[in-house]
């Protein structure tokens, strides 16, 4: 279920003509978590961070001690659901391939900064300019 809040008209969110704020975002996982069982969870969903997102992570010992580890706590807090599993902790971010950490982290820059999962990409082919949606239903390089 998508959750939304009204916005003014004037704000440039992706869904401007509905009047509506996005604050949940669908994303598939280059790879996927591997639960205890072996089952392999890709898709999930990530929502805005608040402010009290980014500031609680800092009183966090782990945080403290290795300030690497702010984008672990900080990821498993606007995870809210990862495959079939919806109690997302450190210790599920903990596990993840590097890459889906990765992929993951600049999915957060991309929804949090820029207000949307779009990228430019250019053709290497035919160098022509266009944008994907980075927020899941195709992996990279399937049309």
């Amino acid at each position: 279920m998508r959750r939304t809040i009204a916005a003014s008209p004037e704000r440039a969110d992706p869904d401007r003509q509905t009047g509506t704020l996005r604050t949940e975002f669908p994303f598939e996982l280059p790879r996927g978590y591997v639960d205890e069982s072996g089952t392999v969870h890709r898709d999930g969903v990530m929502r805005l961070a608040t402010a009290r997102d980014e500031l609680i992570p800092l009183r966090d010992d782990r945080v403290r001690e290795n300030s690497a580890y702010l984008s672990v706590v900080l990821i498993s807090r606007v995870i809210t659901r990862l495959g079939s599993i919806e109690d997302i902790h450190p210790g599920i971010v903990e596990d993840l391939f590097a890459s889906d950490l990765a992929f993951l982290q600049d999915f957060y820059r991309r929804i949090n900064a820029e207000g949307h999962t779009r990228a430019a990409v250019t053709c290497p082919s035919c160098q022509e300019n266009f944008a994907v949606d980075l927020s899941g239903g195709g992996r990279l390089g399937e049309s």
